[in-house]
């Protein structure tokens, strides 16, 4: 199989359901959920986002359409579960939920960007469909557990999505090959993801 071959969409979709029910397991877990509450946050957490952008463009959303993107997310949330019992302390700040986390954010903003073309949206749809892709489901998760999502909070979690959004039109812009923009989504939101968590930049509150 060649480069040209592979299917941008299915890769990072994949790579999506996985990261985000490890993050929404282990979130769960961070709230200290029982193993069901951990294994739905987990699946909430992978499926929201896709499941949101799906019905904006009036499309059934693939979670109901076949089991592949479920079976993606209950292996999502065994490998977590696996992971929550060799962790110690704080789930929460632990580098394997927050790198899960930036990985499934990015992968969805970018599927959220290519489902967005396919239904022929306008630029500024295509961004906000990057956006709501990678936020939707670990929003939903956080409203499960009690919690303020953090996307309207001081953490600076939707901004590399709508970064990575604008990235992508400007690299489909320029007639970039084929998964460029798409990885090139990803790939922007991840690190600017992680340099967020590392220097701890923060929205202006009003």
């Amino acid at each position: 199989m060649v480069a040209a071959d592979i299917d941008p969409f299915a890769v990072m979709n994949v790579v999506g359901l996985l990261a985000f029910a490890v993050a929404g397991a282990l979130k769960a877990a961070d709230a200290g959920l029982d193993v069901f509450g951990v294994s739905v946050l987990g699946i909430v957490t992978a499926l929201g986002g896709g499941t949101t952008r799906d019905i904006l463009v009036d499309k059934l959303p693939a979670s109901l359409a076949a089991m592949w993107d479920m079976s993606v997310a209950v292996v999502g949330v065994g490998l977590a579960i696996v992971l929550i019992r060799s962790m110690g302390g704080r789930v929460r700040d632990h580098p394997a939920f927050l790198t899960s986390d930036a990985i499934g954010l990015s992968a969805f903003a970018a599927t959220g960007a290519l489902v967005g073309v396919d239904a022929g949206v306008t630029p500024f749809g295509i961004v906000i469909l990057a956006t709501i892709t990678a936020v939707g489901g670990g929003s939903i998760a956080d409203i499960l557990i009690g919690r303020v999502p953090v996307v309207l909070r001081d953490d600076f979690y939707a901004t590399p999505a709508v970064v990575g959004g604008l990235a992508f039109l400007v690299a489909r812009g320029l007639g970039a090959p084929t998964g460029i923009p798409s990885g090139l989504c990803a790939a922007l939101v991840f690190t600017v993801r992680m340099l967020a968590l590392k220097y701890e930049w923060r929205l202006p509150q009003v």
